[in-house]
Parts: C-alpha cells; structure tokens; sequence
C-alpha cells in the first residue's frame, strides 16, 4: 500500500513537471486607448493610460491562472526601451512579432480598449431631472448607474506575425438608488495624479468593477487558447567569459532568450572547417566539454554551475534550446 501511494505521488510530481514545462511564454504589450481617450479625460478629469492599467491586470490574471509564463513586465520595459520601440509599433502586429523575437517568447498579446464609460441617469419628481452624471435639488429622486468596459485583444505569432486568436473581454457593472432633495453633485469620476487600476480603491467603483469583470472574461479566453499557440525554440550561441571552481558567467542573458532553468552544453573549438575556394568558414568542429544549468539571469549576461567530466575555460561555446 505504502509502494503505491508512493508511486502515485511520483507520477503527480512527474506530471506537474511535465505541465510547467508545456506553458508557453508569453508577454502582455500594453494596450491602445486612443478610441476612448476623450471618455478616459471626461471621467478622471485628466488623461489617463489606461491601457497600461489593463495590460498589467491582464499580466496578473495569467499569472495567477498558471496557463502561461508572463514575462516580467519590468524585464520586457527596458528591452523596448533599448529597441526603440514606439507605443504605436506595439500594436501592430507585424512590429510586435519583432518585440516577440527579441523577448524570446511564444506570442505576443496586444489589445486595445474600444468602451470606456458610464451611463448614469437621474429620474426625479419636484425639481430633479435627467442628465448624464449629474443632479439637483429637491424631490424624491432615482439614480441609475451603469458602467460598460469593452477590451479587445490579439494573440500574434512572433514567427508569422499571423493573428492566432481575437478575443474580447466585456464587462458591466450597474447600481441604482433612491434620495430625498440633496444639494447638487456629480457622480462621474475625479481628475488628480495617475489612476491605479489595480488598487481596491478603484476596484470598488462601479468602473472598476467593470473594468475587472472584462479583463476576467478576456483572461479566460486567453486561457482557453492555450493549447492552441505554438512553441518558439530560441536558439542560445554564446561564450563563457569568467570560470571560478563550477561556476561560470556566460555572456548571453534574458536578450538572447536564457532563462533561470535552462541546460546548456559547453564546448570546445578544436577547428575550423573552410571552403578551399573561398575560404569562408563551412563548418566549426567542437568536442563538448560538459553542461551548465543556468541559476542566475539578467539582461547581457547569466550565471550557470558547471557538470562534466572536463575543465571549463573562458571562450567556451555555450549552445542550446
């Protein structure tokens, strides 16, 4: 009995491993909100990147669903940065197939807001009246209130820059009340520093309670689709660049696709092979030397414990997939 349960939970560990290792990585672009920017400016007062604040609950919902990788955002932000590349190349899906390449992931997943908004009415006796937002004095009065987040995104191949899946995320929240006379207000949303739309503040608006109820729905599609995206290999070509006992700095890092996990074979140049009528390089001749497991990342370079039966030296080739 003792035999089988320890089996059973070699074979769950075994195919936890196995599923962990099938997630396909991913990285969340921010998202375009041109088509409601003048809705955004109405209801905080002043403009406000709401795309961003989309994009990284996105990026939080797919981690916490565990059906993806998710780049780290900071990770991703400081590449782009180095690359140059504009807000607008993000959305197209030609430049974000790029931005996939260079981040070493699977697809890249870019979306646009497309509604933004409140649609609050006020219906009154003695005095009230109707308007978007707003009442007045006196009477008995009704408030109806009703917020509507419609959020569009794109799943692209970093090969083929071929849109894999468009899903859209909708999400409405509605609230209604009663009051007696009152001294006039308004119910549409303050303008003041930049919005944090993952706060509890702004979750427990009527808005945000909609902005949360589509990023959940649009999170879910994602999900679903899962299966369906394929696996980019990215080849690893690099050097060692220091030796200390078994550990080795490496001189490619998250640029070129390395991550902490990763088992690369370490080599040695024995000769190159040329052409005899133009003299170029046909082909390297190599003896492995041994393996590295990658333990350390950052952006140029990385840190791996060495396993082998040789002696690693500095310009090694590191190689791997």
């Amino acid at each position: 009995m003792c035999r089988t349960f320890r089996l059973l939970l070699v074979l769950a560990f075994l195919s936890s491993t196995c599923f962990a290792q099938d997630k396909k990585r991913v990285a969340v672009l921010d998202f375009d909100y041109g088509t409601v920017k003048t809705a955004v400016q109405a209801y905080f007062g002043t403009d406000q990147d709401v795309g961003k604040g989309i994009s990284l609950l996105l990026e939080e919902k797919l981690v916490q669903d565990g059906k993806y990788r998710v780049i780290d955002r900071n990770t991703m932000d400081k590449i782009l940065k180095e690359q140059n590349f504009s807000n607008s190349d993000r959305v197209d899906p030609a430049s974000a197939a790029k931005i996939g390449h260079i981040l070493g992931v699977s697809c890249i997943i870019v979306g646009s807001v497309t509604q933004f908004g409140r649609d609050d009415k006020h219906v009154g006796t003695g005095g009230g009246g109707y308007g978007l937002g707003k009442y007045g004095f006196g009477g008995l009065h009704k408030n109806d209130s009703k917020a509507v987040v419609n959020v569009t995104a794109k799943m692209v191949d970093v090969n083929t820059a071929e849109i894999l899946a468009v899903v859209t995320g909708t999400g409405e929240s509605k609230r209604s009340g009663f009051g007696v006379g009152g001294g006039g207000g308004s119910w549409s949303g303050g303008g003041g520093g930049a919005v944090d739309m993952g706060s509890s503040n702004f979750a427990n608006t009527i808005l945000g309670e909609a902005v949360n109820a589509a990023v959940a729905n649009m999170g879910q599609q994602l999900d679903d689709k899962a299966g369906e995206l394929p696996t980019v290999k990215v080849e690893v070509a690099g050097v060692v660049a220091d030796v200390t006992g078994n550990t080795l700095i490496l001189n490619v890092g998250s640029k070129a696709g390395v991550k902490v996990g990763d088992k690369l074979t370490i080599s040695r140049k024995v000769k190159d092979v040329k052409d005899p009528s133009t003299g170029a390089v046909i082909k390297t001749i190599t003896n492995e030397v041994g393996t590295a497991m990658v333990t350390q990342v950052d952006d140029a370079s990385s840190t791996a414990t060495f396993n082998g039966t040789g002696t690693p030296q500095v310009g090694d080739l590191v190689r791997g997939e």
